[in-house]
């Protein structure tokens, strides 16, 4: 099997109300997890356990340089707190192809975040975590 191998240049963007911001720019981390829930549907007779897909689990990891201001991180972040915004990013650029799907996430729920993560002499940044809602993939162009 052939591998390939890439540098991670992901982009983000989160849309809220009908207003679409990218991310890319302040974003230096990004982890999408999808995970099935597993439910056992063993039946007597059976020699081993048996499981079929149940519900999915969403969640969307990502770290933002924090900014201040209208318009700025730390403002977009107050409006997206607990309500639903739809998260779309790649892996590598903006051109979606087999080799670089894209990801819509749908009503992915911010629970909170920290409006204040300071360090002295280090660039501020805010962990965040969306959870909920349902995906897609999409690799066509």
């Amino acid at each position: 099997m052939a591998t390939s191998t890439y540098l991670s240049n992901p982009t983000v963007n989160i849309t809220y109300s009908a207003t679409t911001t990218d991310f890319s720019d302040q974003c230096d981390s990004l982890e999408i997890m999808i995970q099935k829930d597993s439910l056992e549907s063993t039946a007597f007779g059976d020699t081993g356990h048996k499981y079929v897909s149940g519900l999915e689990t969403v969640e969307v990891t990502m770290e933002l340089f924090l900014s201040y201001g209208t318009g700025e991180v730390e403002a977009l972040l107050w409006s997206y707190l607990g309500n639903s915004v739809t998260i779309v990013a790649s892996p590598s650029g903006t051109s979606e192809s087999a080799s670089n799907p894209e990801y819509t996430l749908t009503n992915m729920y911010l629970e909170s975040f920290s409006p204040i993560a300071a360090k002295v002499g280090e660039l501020s940044k805010v962990s965040l975590t969306f959870k909920g809602g349902n995906f897609a993939r999409d690799i066509t162009p």
